[in-house]
């Protein structure tokens, strides 16, 4: 049992896959995806959260941050 609770929390390249094409649909405008986004991020973020110290996720989390304001920034700039 706690075998399989550890296969299921890994992070798959499809989880990868998911939140990518999800931020680059996100990117491109349509802007329906966002709560996939929300989820597919979620997820990945829950997985990797565990395989993270406190620091390593601050910095994770802080440089997403990051990205997502000069995404954001160079959207509004079109």
């Amino acid at each position: 049992m706690a075998n399989e609770l550890q296969q299921i929390e890994k992070i798959l390249p499809e989880d990868i896959a998911r939140t990518f094409e999800s931020a680059l649909n996100v990117f491109q405008g349509k802007h329906e995806h966002m709560d996939d986004l929300l989820k597919h991020g979620g997820t990945l973020l829950r997985k990797a959260a565990r395989h993270f110290t406190s620091t390593q996720l601050i910095l994770g989390v802080a440089a997403l941050a990051t990205v997502a304001i000069v995404v954001v920034s160079r959207a509004t700039e079109d």
